[in-house]
Parts: structure tokens; sequence; C-alpha cells
């Protein structure tokens, strides 16, 4: 090996090594972030509560424990809050509102696509965009989001098979940071940004919103949804995102 090679090797050994060295020490000093979500404490957990709004709008709730596949599958250091909204007088209209909040552990946050296509919901790529949602408190404000269109197929009572449509929508959030990225490059950004100034690693929640209709109403189901977006995010989201910013 010529003299330039071994410079070069030795070279790239160091910058391994401080790169490794500068990341164990980040993970050792680094602190937890505050959630972008109000929570309560879980009493006899280190865990958070999320609390979600009894009422938005005309839709009334009733809150909806994670199911075991959830909290065995995700790290334990994750937390949650979830409910099911309907309209009393249209009992068929309903949303789930649902609150994945990351812990120290940042693979809380997981690709949704995951959990619909494992529900049997087939993805339609071409109906999939981000998108935004006009916050009107405690200032105007366009959240970014992203909307999936997909489909399932549901036995009926006579066994004849009948499609469904699915409309999810979702987004992420931190203290003082939105994001609607759906290849999530921009949210990992900023985490690692943050964590290289600050020794903050931003707590990330991942908010989901899903509803039911059937094909042909995807447009009003979405416009549906928009309004409830709209005004439940004041009632739990501490983030928000100042006009023109």
């Amino acid at each position: 090996m010529t003299k330039q090679k071994w410079i070069l090797a030795a070279v790239t050994l160091l910058l391994i090594g401080g790169a490794a060295g500068m990341l164990v020490r980040l993970k050792t000093n680094q602190k937890l972030g505050v959630p972008g979500v109000k929570t309560e404490p879980l009493a006899g957990s280190k865990n958070l509560h999320v609390l979600l709004p009894e009422w938005v709008l005309h839709y009334e709730s009733k809150e909806l424990q994670q199911e075991g596949i959830v909290t065995n599958t995700l790290p334990p250091d994750t937390s949650y809050g979830q409910r099911l909204y309907a309209d009393k007088m249209h009992p068929e209209d309903q949303l789930l509102l649902n609150v994945v909040l990351m812990g120290a552990d940042r693979t809380s946050l997981h690709k949704p696509q995951y959990c619909l296509e494992g529900a049997g919901y087939h993805i339609d790529p071409a109906a999939t965009a981000e998108t935004t949602i006009r916050i009107p408190r405690p200032q105007p404000y366009d959240l970014p989001v992203i909307k999936i269109v997909s489909t399932r197929q549901v036995q009926t009572t006579n066994t004849q098979p009948v499609a469904i449509r699915g409309i999810y929508v979702y987004w992420f959030v931190a203290d003082g940071a939105l994001s609607g990225d759906k290849s999530g490059a921009q949210r990992m950004w900023w985490m690692a940004r943050n964590l290289l100034r600050t020794g903050v690693l931003q707590r990330w929640a991942y908010i989901s919103c899903f509803a039911i209709c059937p094909p042909g109403q995807e447009d009003a189901t979405f416009e549906r949804m928009k309004k409830f977006i709209a005004a439940a995010v004041p009632e739990f989201q501490l983030a928000t995102k100042a006009e023109g910013k």
C-alpha cells in the first residue's frame, strides 16, 4: 500500500471513530423535548396520556384503548391518545382521531401504509397527496398534512363483497414544529439538526384522522374531515404555524 493510501485509510478511520464517539456522547447527554400536544402523567408510569377533546363540533366521542398489536409492537416508552367521534343524529358519520407520541426511542413513528395494508386496505397512490388544512385558532395557519385514499372489500349480510373507501389524514408535530412531508426526510433533518445544536431530541407526535365512506363520496368525506380537524386541532395541539411562515 502506498503512503498516500495509508494516510487516506488513517484519516477515514479517524473520521469514523470521531463520528461514532460524537453520536455516543449525544445519545448519552441528550434531553427529550417537550411534546407538541396536550398531555397528562399516567399513574405508575413514565409515559403520558395524550388529551383529546371530548366534543368537537356536533361530534361526541368515547376514548379507545390502543390495541395490543400496537402497544406490543411499538417501543415501551411510546404514549398514546385515541378517541372515536360520532354524530348523534347520523351515527354512521364517524371519525377516529389517534395520536402516537414518541419517547426517547424514535421508532415509535412508523409509516401508516403498514397499518392500513395490514388492516386490509389497498392504497391508491394516485389519490395520495400532500395538502394543507386551514386552522383558524389561535391564529390562522395552514396545517401541512398527507391524505391517503384506500379501498377495502367487506362482506355484507348476503355474503356479497362491497367496496368501501378509507380516507386517512395524518401529520407530525413537535414543540414548535409541524411536518406534512410524506417522505419523512424533513422531520428527520429537523430532528438531527436540533439534537446537534441543542442536545435536545424533539419529541414528535404522529397524529391521524380516519373515516370511511362509499365510493364516490371521497371528496365530500375529506371536506367533512377538514372541518372536523380545523375545530379539533386547537383543542389539543400546542404547536402552531404563524401566518406566512
